[in-house]
């Protein structure tokens, strides 16, 4: 009885430290094996300034480990590409492109997704603190800005997921404006 008493604890313990064990260069690491691909999305985005959200959808692409193509297909049709340091928007039949280079506060928050779905804890780290809860099925990443500039746009970012995918990206701007991207991969594991 008493040896099955121990074996117990310790059969405990063992799962507690599993728990415990797991950190931000482990989540990190499994973000950086995934190759990229396609997904689906939902983007909720509450303003102060309007009674209720906006909703869009559509797919979006990510190649690591710094090109992200977003294509809003409703409620009206927009192309949003994230190419190393530049931006381009395609709307209307028009393009418009902006390199991030010279704007860094843009660039830090561009860099915000691409280094977490490339698992880059330095360059998230450049300008984020970083804070993560959960285990390795069901974790969330909470990236906080270090930057005044940055700081002065965002109050924070919510990553949450499982293993190497990423579900919802939460943006909480510093006006408490709110965007919730929810994700959903268009192919298998």
């Amino acid at each position: 009885m008493i040896r099955q008493l121990i074996a117990g604890l310790v059969l405990a313990s063992l799962a507690v430290s599993a728990h415990a064990a797991f950190n931000i260069d482990q989540l990190m690491g499994a973000l950086a094996q995934h190759k990229g691909g396609r997904a689906k999305f939902v983007e909720k985005r509450t303003l102060a300034v309007l009674d209720r959200p906006l909703v869009a959808t559509g797919e979006m692409t990510y190649t690591p480990p710094d090109r992200l193509e977003k294509r809003t297909l409703t409620p009206k049709p927009e192309t949003l590409l994230l190419d190393k340091d530049r931006v381009s928007i395609e709307r209307d039949k028009r393009t418009y492109s902006i390199s991030l280079a010279s704007r860094p506060e843009a660039l830090a928050f561009v860099d915000s997704i691409r280094s977490t779905l490339a698992g880059n804890r330095a360059a998230l780290e450049k300008n984020y603190t970083l804070q993560l809860g959960g285990n390795n099925d069901n974790w969330v990443l909470t990236l906080t800005p270090t930057e005044q500039k940055i700081a002065a746009l965002l109050q924070r970012i919510t990553v949450s997921g499982s293993q190497d995918q990423i579900h919802t990206i939460d943006y909480l701007l510093a006006d408490g404006d709110r965007s919730e991207l929810s994700i959903e991969p268009l192919e298998p594991r």
